[in-house]
Protein backbone atom coordinates (compact mmCIF):
# COMPACT_ATOMS: atom_id res chain seq x y z
CA UNK A 1 0.00 0.00 0.00
CA UNK A 2 2.28 3.38 -0.77
CA UNK A 3 1.58 6.28 1.04
CA UNK A 4 -1.10 8.98 -0.34
CA UNK A 5 1.30 11.48 -2.31
CA UNK A 6 2.31 8.06 -3.54
CA UNK A 7 -1.30 7.13 -4.85
CA UNK A 8 -1.25 10.73 -5.87
CA UNK A 9 1.67 10.52 -8.31
CA UNK A 10 0.56 7.46 -9.78
CA UNK A 11 -3.12 9.16 -10.33
CA UNK A 12 -1.34 11.67 -12.38
CA UNK A 13 0.29 9.95 -14.53
CA UNK A 14 -2.13 6.98 -15.35
CA UNK A 15 -3.25 6.47 -19.13
CA UNK A 16 -6.99 6.40 -19.53
CA UNK A 17 -7.41 4.10 -22.61
CA UNK A 18 -11.43 5.17 -23.00
CA UNK A 19 -13.27 6.97 -24.08
CA UNK A 20 -11.88 6.60 -27.33
CA UNK A 21 -11.66 9.81 -29.72
CA UNK A 22 -14.84 10.88 -31.72
CA UNK A 23 -11.90 10.24 -34.86
CA UNK A 24 -11.05 6.74 -33.38
CA UNK A 25 -15.21 6.16 -33.25
CA UNK A 26 -15.68 7.12 -37.28
CA UNK A 27 -12.41 5.07 -38.25
CA UNK A 28 -13.91 2.14 -36.33
CA UNK A 29 -17.11 2.63 -38.49
CA UNK A 30 -15.35 3.18 -41.78
CA UNK A 31 -13.22 0.02 -40.92
CA UNK A 32 -16.37 -1.69 -40.32
CA UNK A 33 -18.09 -0.15 -43.40
CA UNK A 34 -15.26 -1.79 -45.65
CA UNK A 35 -15.51 -5.02 -44.05
CA UNK A 36 -19.44 -5.63 -44.41
CA UNK A 37 -19.29 -4.48 -48.05
CA UNK A 38 -18.07 -5.91 -51.46
CA UNK A 39 -14.90 -3.66 -50.55
CA UNK A 40 -13.82 -6.86 -48.28
CA UNK A 41 -12.08 -9.65 -49.43
CA UNK A 42 -12.25 -11.44 -46.05
CA UNK A 43 -12.88 -15.43 -45.79
CA UNK A 44 -16.25 -14.70 -43.93
CA UNK A 45 -17.71 -12.28 -46.32
CA UNK A 46 -17.09 -14.83 -48.98
CA UNK A 47 -18.48 -17.53 -47.12
CA UNK A 48 -21.44 -15.29 -46.11
CA UNK A 49 -21.68 -12.79 -48.68
CA UNK A 50 -21.74 -9.36 -47.94
CA UNK A 51 -23.78 -5.86 -47.89
CA UNK A 52 -24.16 -2.76 -50.16
CA UNK A 53 -21.93 0.07 -49.64
CA UNK A 54 -24.92 2.50 -47.79
CA UNK A 55 -26.52 -0.46 -46.32
CA UNK A 56 -22.84 -1.53 -44.36
CA UNK A 57 -22.26 2.01 -43.54
CA UNK A 58 -25.49 2.25 -42.09
CA UNK A 59 -25.05 -1.02 -40.20
CA UNK A 60 -21.30 -0.14 -38.89
CA UNK A 61 -22.83 3.19 -37.54
CA UNK A 62 -25.95 1.11 -35.50
CA UNK A 63 -23.05 -1.33 -34.23
CA UNK A 64 -20.46 0.91 -33.50
CA UNK A 65 -23.07 3.39 -31.47
CA UNK A 66 -24.57 0.46 -29.43
CA UNK A 67 -21.06 -0.97 -28.48
CA UNK A 68 -19.85 2.39 -27.58
CA UNK A 69 -23.08 2.95 -25.07
CA UNK A 70 -22.67 -0.62 -23.66
CA UNK A 71 -18.43 -0.21 -23.01
CA UNK A 72 -19.05 3.27 -21.64
CA UNK A 73 -21.88 2.12 -19.08
CA UNK A 74 -19.16 -0.96 -18.18
CA UNK A 75 -16.72 1.64 -18.16
CA UNK A 76 -18.60 3.64 -15.59
CA UNK A 77 -18.47 0.46 -12.79
CA UNK A 78 -14.98 0.83 -12.92
CA UNK A 79 -14.03 4.41 -12.16
CA UNK A 80 -10.44 4.50 -11.19
CA UNK A 81 -9.77 1.47 -13.93
CA UNK A 82 -7.47 2.82 -17.09
CA UNK A 83 -10.38 1.79 -19.44
CA UNK A 84 -8.86 -1.58 -20.78
CA UNK A 85 -11.99 -3.52 -20.57
CA UNK A 86 -14.59 -1.32 -21.94
CA UNK A 87 -11.50 -1.00 -24.55
CA UNK A 88 -11.91 -4.87 -25.12
CA UNK A 89 -15.45 -4.88 -24.83
CA UNK A 90 -15.80 -2.82 -27.81
CA UNK A 91 -14.29 -4.25 -29.71
CA UNK A 92 -15.11 -8.27 -29.23
CA UNK A 93 -19.32 -6.37 -29.62
CA UNK A 94 -18.44 -4.79 -32.61
CA UNK A 95 -16.58 -7.98 -33.59
CA UNK A 96 -19.45 -10.08 -32.68
CA UNK A 97 -22.36 -7.78 -34.04
CA UNK A 98 -20.96 -7.87 -37.80
CA UNK A 99 -20.21 -11.03 -37.84
CA UNK A 100 -24.21 -11.54 -36.98
CA UNK A 101 -24.96 -8.62 -39.81
CA UNK A 102 -23.23 -10.81 -41.97
CA UNK A 103 -24.44 -13.93 -41.52
CA UNK A 104 -27.91 -12.21 -41.40
CA UNK A 105 -27.48 -10.98 -44.93
CA UNK A 106 -29.21 -7.94 -46.65
CA UNK A 107 -32.05 -6.70 -44.55
CA UNK A 108 -33.40 -3.46 -46.86
CA UNK A 109 -35.52 -3.60 -49.99
CA UNK A 110 -33.50 -1.47 -51.96
CA UNK A 111 -32.44 -2.35 -54.87
CA UNK A 112 -28.69 -4.49 -54.21
CA UNK A 113 -25.67 -3.27 -55.63
CA UNK A 114 -23.74 -5.12 -58.65
CA UNK A 115 -21.31 -7.90 -56.98
CA UNK A 116 -17.82 -7.18 -57.74
CA UNK A 117 -16.91 -10.12 -58.14
CA UNK A 118 -17.88 -12.54 -60.53
CA UNK A 119 -18.51 -15.34 -58.45
CA UNK A 120 -21.94 -15.46 -55.91
CA UNK A 121 -21.65 -16.05 -52.51
CA UNK A 122 -21.32 -19.71 -51.30
CA UNK A 123 -23.50 -21.19 -48.84
CA UNK A 124 -21.96 -21.85 -45.36
CA UNK A 125 -21.86 -25.25 -45.40
CA UNK A 126 -19.06 -24.81 -48.05
CA UNK A 127 -16.67 -23.06 -45.94
CA UNK A 128 -14.64 -24.79 -43.16
CA UNK A 129 -13.02 -22.79 -40.82
CA UNK A 130 -10.99 -23.85 -37.66
CA UNK A 131 -9.41 -20.08 -37.12
CA UNK A 132 -11.05 -19.46 -34.07
CA UNK A 133 -10.39 -16.35 -32.39
CA UNK A 134 -6.97 -16.81 -30.34
CA UNK A 135 -4.41 -19.21 -31.57
CA UNK A 136 -4.00 -22.60 -30.29
CA UNK A 137 -1.34 -25.64 -30.42
CA UNK A 138 -3.26 -28.73 -32.14
CA UNK A 139 -2.08 -32.19 -31.42
CA UNK A 140 -3.87 -35.66 -32.68
CA UNK A 141 -6.70 -36.35 -30.30
CA UNK A 142 -8.21 -32.60 -31.01
CA UNK A 143 -7.29 -32.78 -34.65
CA UNK A 144 -9.41 -35.89 -35.22
CA UNK A 145 -12.15 -33.73 -33.43
CA UNK A 146 -11.49 -30.80 -34.97
CA UNK A 147 -11.40 -32.04 -38.35
CA UNK A 148 -14.74 -34.79 -38.06
CA UNK A 149 -16.91 -32.71 -40.42
CA UNK A 150 -14.96 -32.87 -43.19
CA UNK A 151 -14.55 -36.67 -43.14
CA UNK A 152 -18.65 -37.10 -43.39
CA UNK A 153 -19.43 -38.65 -46.79
CA UNK A 154 -21.31 -36.08 -49.29
CA UNK A 155 -19.81 -33.19 -47.50
CA UNK A 156 -19.30 -29.64 -50.05
CA UNK A 157 -16.46 -28.22 -48.20
CA UNK A 158 -14.86 -26.13 -51.27
CA UNK A 159 -13.00 -23.70 -48.64
CA UNK A 160 -11.00 -24.75 -45.71
CA UNK A 161 -9.22 -22.29 -43.60
CA UNK A 162 -6.77 -23.59 -41.03
CA UNK A 163 -4.92 -19.82 -40.20
CA UNK A 164 -4.45 -19.41 -36.18
CA UNK A 165 -4.12 -23.26 -35.18
CA UNK A 166 -0.59 -24.46 -34.73
CA UNK A 167 -0.49 -28.25 -36.26
CA UNK A 168 2.48 -30.38 -34.69
CA UNK A 169 3.23 -33.72 -36.55
CA UNK A 170 0.73 -35.85 -34.85
CA UNK A 171 -2.12 -33.66 -35.92
CA UNK A 172 -0.56 -33.12 -39.70
CA UNK A 173 -1.07 -36.91 -39.83
CA UNK A 174 -4.11 -36.36 -39.21
CA UNK A 175 -5.53 -33.67 -41.06
CA UNK A 176 -3.50 -35.48 -44.29
CA UNK A 177 -5.70 -38.27 -44.96
CA UNK A 178 -8.22 -36.22 -44.80
CA UNK A 179 -7.03 -33.11 -46.77
CA UNK A 180 -5.91 -35.66 -49.43
CA UNK A 181 -10.20 -37.32 -49.65
CA UNK A 182 -11.24 -33.94 -50.54
CA UNK A 183 -8.52 -32.31 -52.35
CA UNK A 184 -10.40 -32.66 -55.61
CA UNK A 185 -13.60 -30.34 -54.44
CA UNK A 186 -10.92 -27.82 -52.64
CA UNK A 187 -10.77 -24.71 -54.44
CA UNK A 188 -9.71 -22.12 -51.59
CA UNK A 189 -6.82 -23.55 -49.14
CA UNK A 190 -5.77 -20.87 -46.03
CA UNK A 191 -2.81 -22.51 -44.58
CA UNK A 192 -1.41 -18.86 -43.26
CA UNK A 193 0.02 -19.31 -39.62
CA UNK A 194 -0.34 -22.86 -39.19
CA UNK A 195 2.89 -24.04 -37.68
CA UNK A 196 3.75 -21.11 -35.34
CA UNK A 197 5.63 -21.90 -31.94
CA UNK A 198 7.03 -25.21 -33.46
CA UNK A 199 10.41 -26.39 -34.15
CA UNK A 200 11.91 -25.98 -37.51
CA UNK A 201 11.92 -29.49 -38.63
CA UNK A 202 8.85 -30.40 -37.58
CA UNK A 203 7.10 -27.47 -39.23
CA UNK A 204 9.30 -28.43 -41.98
CA UNK A 205 7.73 -31.85 -41.93
CA UNK A 206 4.20 -30.37 -41.47
CA UNK A 207 4.35 -28.44 -44.45
CA UNK A 208 5.44 -31.02 -46.64
CA UNK A 209 2.69 -33.25 -45.79
CA UNK A 210 0.20 -30.79 -45.99
CA UNK A 211 1.98 -30.79 -49.44
CA UNK A 212 1.71 -34.53 -50.48
CA UNK A 213 -2.03 -34.34 -49.44
CA UNK A 214 -2.93 -31.20 -50.89
CA UNK A 215 -1.00 -32.42 -54.58
CA UNK A 216 -3.46 -31.73 -57.06
CA UNK A 217 -5.89 -30.03 -56.34
CA UNK A 218 -7.49 -27.57 -58.73
CA UNK A 219 -6.96 -24.28 -56.31
CA UNK A 220 -8.13 -20.70 -57.56
CA UNK A 221 -6.86 -19.41 -53.97
CA UNK A 222 -3.99 -20.19 -51.53
CA UNK A 223 -2.70 -17.89 -48.31
CA UNK A 224 0.31 -19.44 -46.82
CA UNK A 225 1.04 -16.37 -45.26
CA UNK A 226 3.01 -15.96 -41.86
CA UNK A 227 4.63 -19.38 -41.68
CA UNK A 228 8.53 -17.84 -41.36
CA UNK A 229 9.07 -19.96 -44.78
CA UNK A 230 12.59 -18.69 -45.99
CA UNK A 231 13.52 -20.80 -48.70
CA UNK A 232 13.52 -24.33 -46.59
CA UNK A 233 9.46 -23.34 -46.25
CA UNK A 234 8.79 -22.65 -49.63
CA UNK A 235 10.54 -26.02 -51.28
CA UNK A 236 8.80 -28.02 -48.24
CA UNK A 237 5.52 -27.09 -50.33
CA UNK A 238 6.86 -28.40 -53.67
CA UNK A 239 4.33 -30.51 -54.49
CA UNK A 240 1.16 -28.38 -54.07
CA UNK A 241 3.24 -25.73 -55.42
CA UNK A 242 4.30 -27.31 -58.71
CA UNK A 243 0.23 -28.49 -59.33
CA UNK A 244 -1.32 -25.39 -59.24
CA UNK A 245 -2.04 -24.09 -62.98
CA UNK A 246 -5.26 -22.39 -61.58
CA UNK A 247 -4.31 -20.28 -59.25
CA UNK A 248 -5.87 -16.62 -58.97
CA UNK A 249 -4.97 -15.52 -55.71
CA UNK A 250 -1.73 -16.15 -53.93
CA UNK A 251 -0.74 -14.30 -50.76
CA UNK A 252 2.79 -15.32 -49.34
CA UNK A 253 3.11 -12.41 -46.60
CA UNK A 254 5.09 -12.34 -43.58
CA UNK A 255 7.01 -15.60 -44.55
CA UNK A 256 10.88 -14.69 -44.46
CA UNK A 257 10.88 -14.93 -48.36
CA UNK A 258 14.23 -13.86 -49.03
CA UNK A 259 16.34 -14.26 -52.46
CA UNK A 260 16.58 -17.45 -52.88
CA UNK A 261 13.02 -18.24 -51.43
CA UNK A 262 11.31 -15.44 -53.74
CA UNK A 263 13.43 -17.48 -56.77
CA UNK A 264 12.37 -20.97 -55.51
CA UNK A 265 8.06 -19.56 -55.37
CA UNK A 266 9.12 -18.38 -58.31
CA UNK A 267 10.66 -21.63 -60.52
CA UNK A 268 8.12 -23.64 -58.46
CA UNK A 269 4.77 -22.33 -59.85
CA UNK A 270 4.34 -23.52 -63.31
CA UNK A 271 1.55 -20.95 -63.85
CA UNK A 272 0.40 -17.59 -63.15
CA UNK A 273 -1.07 -16.81 -66.18
CA UNK A 274 -5.14 -16.52 -64.22
CA UNK A 275 -3.45 -14.77 -61.08
CA UNK A 276 -5.25 -11.38 -60.08
CA UNK A 277 -4.06 -11.38 -56.61
CA UNK A 278 -0.05 -11.44 -55.70
CA UNK A 279 0.58 -10.70 -52.06
CA UNK A 280 4.43 -10.38 -51.10
CA UNK A 281 3.92 -8.08 -47.60
CA UNK A 282 7.06 -7.93 -45.11
CA UNK A 283 9.74 -9.91 -46.23
CA UNK A 284 13.46 -10.04 -46.88
CA UNK A 285 13.31 -10.34 -50.26
CA UNK A 286 15.73 -7.40 -50.99
CA UNK A 287 16.73 -6.53 -54.60
CA UNK A 288 17.76 -9.77 -56.31
CA UNK A 289 14.81 -11.47 -55.19
CA UNK A 290 12.76 -8.54 -56.73
CA UNK A 291 14.28 -9.77 -60.21
CA UNK A 292 12.52 -13.24 -59.09
CA UNK A 293 9.17 -11.47 -58.31
CA UNK A 294 9.24 -9.22 -61.27
CA UNK A 295 9.57 -12.65 -63.54
CA UNK A 296 6.65 -13.67 -61.98
CA UNK A 297 4.90 -10.35 -62.33
CA UNK A 298 5.67 -10.58 -65.95
CA UNK A 299 3.57 -13.66 -66.57
CA UNK A 300 0.79 -12.50 -64.10
CA UNK A 301 -1.06 -10.39 -67.58
CA UNK A 302 -4.05 -10.43 -65.73
CA UNK A 303 -3.05 -9.32 -62.13
CA UNK A 304 -5.61 -6.47 -60.35
CA UNK A 305 -3.67 -6.46 -57.27
CA UNK A 306 -0.38 -6.20 -56.01
CA UNK A 307 1.23 -5.49 -52.87
CA UNK A 308 5.14 -5.92 -52.31
CA UNK A 309 5.48 -2.85 -49.55
CA UNK A 310 7.94 -3.63 -47.12
CA UNK A 311 10.43 -6.44 -48.65
CA UNK A 312 13.40 -4.16 -48.86
CA UNK A 313 13.92 -3.72 -52.37
CA UNK A 314 16.42 -0.75 -53.35
CA UNK A 315 16.81 1.21 -56.75
CA UNK A 316 17.52 -1.76 -58.65
CA UNK A 317 14.63 -3.96 -57.77
CA UNK A 318 12.02 -1.04 -58.07
CA UNK A 319 13.22 -0.84 -61.48
CA UNK A 320 12.92 -4.61 -62.44
CA UNK A 321 9.18 -4.44 -60.99
CA UNK A 322 8.04 -1.48 -62.39
CA UNK A 323 9.03 -2.35 -65.54
CA UNK A 324 7.71 -6.27 -65.20
CA UNK A 325 4.19 -4.04 -64.44
CA UNK A 326 3.67 -2.45 -67.52
CA UNK A 327 2.79 -6.43 -68.75
CA UNK A 328 -0.43 -5.97 -65.92
CA UNK A 329 -2.69 -3.81 -67.66
CA UNK A 330 -5.80 -4.71 -65.45
CA UNK A 331 -4.26 -3.73 -62.01
CA UNK A 332 -6.64 -1.95 -60.01
CA UNK A 333 -4.52 -1.92 -56.85
CA UNK A 334 -1.01 -1.50 -56.23
CA UNK A 335 0.90 -1.16 -53.22
CA UNK A 336 4.77 -0.75 -52.98
CA UNK A 337 5.53 1.64 -49.44
CA UNK A 338 8.50 0.78 -47.58
CA UNK A 339 10.80 -0.13 -49.79
CA UNK A 340 14.00 1.37 -50.58
CA UNK A 341 13.18 2.24 -54.44
CA UNK A 342 14.64 6.40 -54.66
CA UNK A 343 14.17 8.52 -57.60
CA UNK A 344 15.23 6.58 -60.47
CA UNK A 345 13.17 3.86 -59.65
CA UNK A 346 10.56 6.43 -59.08
CA UNK A 347 10.99 7.50 -62.97
CA UNK A 348 10.94 3.87 -64.07
CA UNK A 349 7.33 3.56 -62.56
CA UNK A 350 6.25 6.91 -64.14
CA UNK A 351 6.87 5.10 -67.19
CA UNK A 352 4.03 2.34 -66.12
CA UNK A 353 1.43 3.92 -64.93
CA UNK A 354 0.37 5.58 -68.03
CA UNK A 355 0.01 1.75 -69.47
CA UNK A 356 -2.33 0.92 -65.83
CA UNK A 357 -5.42 2.26 -66.63
CA UNK A 358 -7.53 0.55 -64.25
CA UNK A 359 -6.11 1.88 -61.09
CA UNK A 360 -7.87 2.79 -58.16
CA UNK A 361 -5.61 2.30 -55.45
CA UNK A 362 -1.79 3.85 -55.28
CA UNK A 363 0.08 3.23 -52.20
CA UNK A 364 3.67 4.73 -52.92
CA UNK A 365 4.54 5.82 -49.01
CA UNK A 366 8.23 5.03 -47.50
CA UNK A 367 9.95 5.18 -51.09
CA UNK A 368 12.36 8.62 -51.10
CA UNK A 369 11.06 9.27 -54.26
CA UNK A 370 11.56 12.77 -53.27
CA UNK A 371 10.57 16.06 -55.41
CA UNK A 372 11.85 14.40 -58.80
CA UNK A 373 10.42 11.07 -58.75
CA UNK A 374 7.00 12.57 -57.20
CA UNK A 375 6.85 15.06 -60.11
CA UNK A 376 7.52 12.60 -62.70
CA UNK A 377 4.89 10.13 -61.09
CA UNK A 378 2.45 13.13 -60.73
CA UNK A 379 2.63 14.25 -64.04
CA UNK A 380 1.70 11.07 -65.76
CA UNK A 381 -0.78 10.06 -62.67
CA UNK A 382 -2.93 13.50 -63.90
CA UNK A 383 -3.70 12.29 -67.46
CA UNK A 384 -3.74 7.92 -66.44
CA UNK A 385 -5.85 7.58 -63.45
CA UNK A 386 -8.43 10.10 -63.30
CA UNK A 387 -10.37 6.77 -61.56
CA UNK A 388 -7.83 7.00 -58.66
CA UNK A 389 -9.55 6.69 -55.42
CA UNK A 390 -6.84 6.31 -53.06
CA UNK A 391 -3.30 8.00 -53.11
CA UNK A 392 -0.55 7.58 -50.93
CA UNK A 393 2.97 9.55 -51.01
CA UNK A 394 3.72 10.06 -47.31
CA UNK A 395 7.60 9.79 -45.98
CA UNK A 396 9.30 10.77 -49.69
CA UNK A 397 10.60 14.19 -48.58
CA UNK A 398 8.03 15.87 -50.65
CA UNK A 399 8.75 19.60 -50.77
CA UNK A 400 6.26 22.62 -52.01
CA UNK A 401 8.49 22.62 -54.97
CA UNK A 402 6.72 19.71 -56.16
CA UNK A 403 3.00 20.47 -54.77
CA UNK A 404 2.45 22.49 -57.98
CA UNK A 405 2.61 18.91 -60.21
CA UNK A 406 0.47 17.45 -57.60
CA UNK A 407 -2.05 19.81 -57.55
CA UNK A 408 -2.30 19.68 -61.30
CA UNK A 409 -2.65 16.00 -60.36
CA UNK A 410 -4.86 16.15 -57.69
CA UNK A 411 -7.66 18.65 -59.35
CA UNK A 412 -7.73 15.48 -62.51
CA UNK A 413 -8.74 12.93 -59.98
CA UNK A 414 -11.83 13.90 -59.08
CA UNK A 415 -13.13 10.21 -57.69
CA UNK A 416 -10.29 11.20 -55.05
CA UNK A 417 -11.17 9.14 -51.75
CA UNK A 418 -8.41 8.95 -49.66
CA UNK A 419 -4.87 11.35 -49.73
CA UNK A 420 -2.27 10.66 -47.33
CA UNK A 421 0.45 13.52 -47.85
CA UNK A 422 1.93 12.56 -44.13
CA UNK A 423 5.39 12.75 -42.98
CA UNK A 424 7.07 14.99 -46.18
CA UNK A 425 8.28 18.48 -46.23
CA UNK A 426 5.22 20.77 -47.32
CA UNK A 427 5.32 23.54 -44.95
CA UNK A 428 2.40 25.84 -45.17
CA UNK A 429 3.41 27.16 -49.25
CA UNK A 430 2.84 23.70 -50.06
CA UNK A 431 -0.44 22.72 -48.03
CA UNK A 432 -1.91 25.96 -49.37
CA UNK A 433 -1.28 24.36 -53.05
CA UNK A 434 -2.40 20.95 -52.04
CA UNK A 435 -5.61 22.42 -50.47
CA UNK A 436 -6.55 24.79 -52.96
CA UNK A 437 -6.49 21.87 -55.26
CA UNK A 438 -8.82 20.12 -53.03
CA UNK A 439 -10.94 22.84 -52.84
CA UNK A 440 -13.44 22.93 -55.50
CA UNK A 441 -15.22 19.13 -56.72
CA UNK A 442 -13.43 15.90 -54.83
CA UNK A 443 -17.33 15.48 -53.09
CA UNK A 444 -16.39 11.69 -52.64
CA UNK A 445 -13.16 13.11 -50.68
CA UNK A 446 -13.17 11.20 -47.41
CA UNK A 447 -9.87 11.62 -45.55
CA UNK A 448 -6.92 14.18 -46.05
CA UNK A 449 -3.71 13.48 -44.06
CA UNK A 450 -1.38 15.83 -44.24
CA UNK A 451 0.12 15.22 -40.48
CA UNK A 452 3.90 15.99 -40.16
CA UNK A 453 4.56 18.46 -42.37
CA UNK A 454 5.89 21.66 -40.90
CA UNK A 455 2.39 23.13 -41.48
CA UNK A 456 1.87 26.28 -39.17
CA UNK A 457 -1.64 28.63 -39.26
CA UNK A 458 -1.75 29.05 -42.82
CA UNK A 459 -1.48 25.45 -44.15
CA UNK A 460 -3.79 24.48 -41.20
CA UNK A 461 -7.09 27.11 -41.97
CA UNK A 462 -6.29 26.40 -46.16
CA UNK A 463 -6.39 22.05 -45.17
CA UNK A 464 -9.77 22.81 -43.31
CA UNK A 465 -11.11 25.55 -45.28
CA UNK A 466 -10.65 23.06 -48.62
CA UNK A 467 -12.21 19.99 -46.67
CA UNK A 468 -15.58 21.65 -44.38
CA UNK A 469 -18.19 21.77 -47.81
CA UNK A 470 -17.54 18.50 -48.30
CA UNK A 471 -20.71 16.61 -46.73
CA UNK A 472 -19.50 13.26 -46.71
CA UNK A 473 -15.96 13.77 -45.28
CA UNK A 474 -14.57 11.80 -42.52
CA UNK A 475 -10.99 12.65 -41.36
CA UNK A 476 -8.71 15.84 -41.56
CA UNK A 477 -5.13 14.87 -39.87
CA UNK A 478 -3.30 17.69 -39.25
CA UNK A 479 -1.34 16.06 -36.06
CA UNK A 480 2.60 16.55 -35.69
CA UNK A 481 2.86 19.68 -37.44
CA UNK A 482 3.76 23.28 -35.25
CA UNK A 483 -0.09 25.12 -35.27
CA UNK A 484 -0.44 27.53 -32.47
CA UNK A 485 -3.74 27.14 -29.87
CA UNK A 486 -4.88 30.47 -31.86
CA UNK A 487 -4.80 28.90 -34.85
CA UNK A 488 -6.13 25.50 -34.05
CA UNK A 489 -9.25 27.61 -33.00
CA UNK A 490 -9.61 29.53 -36.54
CA UNK A 491 -9.85 25.66 -37.56
CA UNK A 492 -12.14 24.63 -35.59
CA UNK A 493 -14.53 27.61 -36.80
CA UNK A 494 -14.23 27.11 -39.82
CA UNK A 495 -14.93 23.19 -39.03
CA UNK A 496 -18.34 24.22 -37.43
CA UNK A 497 -19.03 26.85 -39.98
CA UNK A 498 -18.86 24.25 -43.35
CA UNK A 499 -21.66 21.98 -44.57
CA UNK A 500 -20.24 18.71 -43.45
CA UNK A 501 -22.82 16.80 -40.91
CA UNK A 502 -19.34 15.61 -38.55
CA UNK A 503 -18.38 19.08 -38.19
CA UNK A 504 -15.77 19.40 -35.45
CA UNK A 505 -15.58 15.56 -35.73
CA UNK A 506 -13.77 15.31 -38.89
CA UNK A 507 -10.57 16.77 -36.72
CA UNK A 508 -8.13 14.01 -36.01
CA UNK A 509 -5.80 13.87 -33.13
CA UNK A 510 -3.58 16.88 -31.96
CA UNK A 511 -1.68 15.23 -29.56
CA UNK A 512 1.49 15.58 -31.32
CA UNK A 513 0.68 18.79 -32.48
CA UNK A 514 3.84 21.39 -31.16
CA UNK A 515 1.85 24.87 -30.54
CA UNK A 516 4.97 26.66 -29.35
CA UNK A 517 7.50 25.24 -31.77
CA UNK A 518 8.97 26.10 -34.96
CA UNK A 519 9.84 23.94 -38.04
CA UNK A 520 13.26 24.52 -37.89
CA UNK A 521 16.27 26.72 -39.62
CA UNK A 522 15.43 25.59 -42.95
CA UNK A 523 11.72 27.14 -43.12
CA UNK A 524 11.19 29.18 -45.79
CA UNK A 525 8.80 31.19 -44.15
CA UNK A 526 9.63 34.52 -42.47
CA UNK A 527 9.89 34.49 -39.17
CA UNK A 528 9.34 38.39 -38.76
CA UNK A 529 5.93 37.52 -39.74
CA UNK A 530 2.50 36.79 -37.41
CA UNK A 531 2.73 32.98 -37.02
CA UNK A 532 5.09 32.72 -39.70
CA UNK A 533 3.05 32.71 -42.32
CA UNK A 534 4.71 35.79 -44.82
CA UNK A 535 2.99 35.87 -47.68
CA UNK A 536 0.56 33.32 -47.33
CA UNK A 537 -2.14 35.63 -45.88
CA UNK A 538 -2.67 37.03 -48.83
CA UNK A 539 -3.68 33.62 -50.21
CA UNK A 540 -6.16 32.58 -47.56
CA UNK A 541 -8.25 36.19 -47.85
CA UNK A 542 -10.68 34.58 -50.58
CA UNK A 543 -10.73 31.25 -48.63
CA UNK A 544 -13.96 32.05 -46.58
CA UNK A 545 -16.64 29.34 -45.31
CA UNK A 546 -20.18 29.55 -47.14
CA UNK A 547 -22.80 29.95 -45.21
CA UNK A 548 -25.66 27.54 -45.84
Amino acid sequence: MGSPAQDAQSKTFSIKLWPPSESTRLMLVERMTKNLSADSDSIFSRKYGCLGKEEAHENAKRIEEMCFASADEHFKDEPDGDGCSAVQLYAKETSKLMMEVLKRGHTTTAEPEAPVVDTPPEPADTVFDISGSTRAFIEADEAKELLSPLTKPGNSYKRICFSNRSFGIGAANVAGPILESIKNQLTEVDISDFVAGRPEDEALDVMRIFSKALQGSVLRYLNISDNALGEKGVRAFEELLKSQYSLEELYAMNDGISEEAAKALSDLIPSTEKLKVLHFHNNMTGDEGAMSIADMVKRSPNLESFRCSATRIGSDGGVALAEALGTCTCLKKLDLRDNLFGVEAGIALSKTLPKLPDLIELYLSDLNLENKGTIAIANVLKQSAPRLEVLEMAGNEITAKATQALAECLTAMQSLKKLTLAENELGDDGAVVIAKSLEEGHLDLKELDVSTNMLRRAGARCCAQAITNKVGFLQLNINGNFISEEAVDDVKEILKGGKNSLGLGVLGSLDENDAEGEPGDDDEEGDDEEDGEGGLESKLQNLKVEEE
